[in-house]
């Protein structure tokens, strides 16, 4: 395996660019600089709209001509219904069986784990008051192995294999972003079984679609409502029925008003932190969804439909000043009068055009593009597919400075090094969650509710780097020990990311040996960068 001397080494190879000055030299307004060639615009589009290109990519690029195949492959990503999945793949997702599960059945399988271990604490705790504290663990470990991890280590495959092997790139990269703007934790209860129900129901089906329906699915989502407590904000002085509180696992602790969900919705999800809105907007928003909660009962029945149920009993009917307009009671029309005008206002449109740009071309992205994206958003009453549009039709999209401007996540340089080297989703992704875990980006994994960030500054540093050369050495010392040529494998490496890899870091991977090359091409800043 590569050293930890030659990991970092192989960092600053080739390039540059310091570790700690990543950020492009130019500002947006000195874009005095040549267009970028019709292959490196190819490239582009495979490193923003898609998880970077593989070597079929580039034969097909070398083959059609660069111009003729980035038109195609636009047009195909923005109607992704018309790219038909492998059939591996297919049989693969196929095979993964709780992913249809329906969320009542979910919700049972978390009941029944929480069921055992309380069980065995029982049973420990009646051994004449001395607990066996192994044999509680063990139980508790076997119910979250059998019943719990399936779960979720399934919908953490699931989402690897289309984002990996998918040829509908561009609708798995704005899963990924979606997922992360209404981020929900699997490591908070029930959350944990439902990430993988909360991504194909609320963000998935929505991502070229309207953005109010987004927002309502993940506002009625199981997952969403239990991660952000709204299942546990009720009125003042509510007090659940006896039957009610022995099914739902929150009942004992609706104590009043939770304003976490109403916060973070005007916050994180549509307005953002200077959207104009007071805490007493937030206060006012909470008591407009009271009664947005989980139907337990259906739940325990195994329902086979949404959980999502209006609980009147619950609801705050009161009288409330919100965003400058006077709401009466109306029960659950309160609650999406707001959804509407959340996700009409202009400072919406502002937020998410900033986030998207940001994900997208730069950073710090150009106004003038945030400022037409916002527009747009307006304009298509928050159609998503006609902003992502004029996203990837900008100039600024395509313009120099935002060529390889971006510094890749973890999971985006885990996938990106994968499909470089043509590699298609291992049988057991089991290491590659781990490693995600390790670098500090576990999928379904961010505990507070803004997300990962996407930006350089959240990721570099020279542990984390050297992390992502040592990953790079293990993959090569594997491809070496199937029995690869290490000087054909490194050379088709280098062809498959064209001019991404600058000509004096071709140079530096050339004169080393061969046995370390494709390594050091993988943990160069070039590759870093997207």
């Amino acid at each position: 395996m590569i050293t930890r001397r030659q990991a970092l080494r192989g960092i600053s190879l080739g390039t540059a660019l310091p570790l700690a000055g990543f950020s492009p030299a130019l500002s947006w307004a000195q874009a005095a600089t040549a267009p970028l060639s019709a292959e490196e615009k190819a490239l582009h589009a495979l490193n923003r709209l898609a998880y970077g290109p593989r070597p079929a990519d580039m034969a097909a690029i070398k083959q059609q001509g660069a111009e003729r195949w980035l038109q195609a492959f636009l047009a195909a990503q923005l109607e992704p219904a018309r790219l038909s999945p492998p059939e591996a793949l297919k049989t693969r997702l196929a095979a993964l069986n709780t992913q249809t599960l329906s969320q009542g059945e979910l919700i049972g399988r978390y009941r029944e784990a929480t069921q055992a271990n309380r069980v065995a604490k029982r049973e420990a705790a009646a051994m004449d008051g001395k607990a066996d504290d192994a044999k509680v663990q063990q139980a508790q470990a076997n119910a979250r192995r059998e019943l719990v991890r399936p779960v979720v280590a399934e919908a953490g495959q699931a989402r690897l294999l289309r984002a990996i092997d998918s040829p509908a790139q561009l609708e798995e990269v704005l899963v990924e972003f979606w997922f992360n703007h209404f981020n929900v934790f699997a490591g908070k209860g029930p959350v944990s079984v439902l990430v993988g129900s909360y991504e194909r129901e609320a963000i998935r089906p929505f991502v070229f679609g309207r953005f109010r329906d987004m927002l309502a699915a993940t506002a009625k989502h199981p997952a969403m409502l239990i991660y952000l407590d709204n299942v546990q904000s009720v009125k003042a002085g509510y007090q659940p029925p006896g039957r009610q509180a022995r099914i739902n696992p929150n009942a004992q602790r609706l104590s009043g008003l939770n304003e976490n969900y109403a916060r973070e919705l005007m916050e994180l999800h549509t307005l953002g932190v200077d959207g104009g809105y007071s805490q007493r907007d937030v206060t006012e928003l909470a008591r407009m969804l009271t009664g947005w909660t989980v139907n337990y009962r259906a739940a325990q029945s195994g329902a086979k439909g949404p959980l999502f149920e209006f609980d009147p009993r619950r609801h705050d009917s009161g009288s409330k000043q919100w965003l400058g307009r006077s709401v009466s009671g109306g029960g659950q029309s309160e609650g999406e009068m707001a959804l509407d005008v959340l996700a009409a206002h202009p400072a919406t449109a502002r937020h998410l055009a900033f986030k998207l740009a940001q994900a997208f071309v730069a950073d710090q992205p150009p106004p003038s593009l945030v400022q037409r994206m916002a527009e747009r958003f307006t304009a298509t009453q928050g159609n998503l597919k006609a902003v992502t549009q004029t996203l990837i039709t900008s100039d600024e999209f395509w313009s120099r400075e935002a060529y390889g401007a971006k510094f890749k996540t973890p999971y985006q340089y885990v996938l990106s090094s994968l499909r470089a080297l043509d590699v298609s989703t291992p049988a057991d992704t089991g290491p590659l969650i781990q490693l995600l875990a390790q670098a500090g980006m576990p999928l379904y994994g961010s505990q507070t509710p803004d997300g990962y960030k996407n930006t350089a500054a959240a990721w570099m540093n020279p542990e984390a780097l050297a992390q992502r050369v040592q990953f790079a050495s293990q993959l090569s010392e594997r491809r070496m020990r199937r029995g690869t040529n290490a000087n054909l494998d490194s050379q088709a490496l280098i062809a498959t990311l064209g001019p991404q890899l600058s000509e004096t870091t071709r140079k530096n991977i050339a004169a080393e040996p061969a046995n370390i090359q494709l390594t050091l091409a993988l943990g160069s800043p070039d590759f870093m960068r997207r």
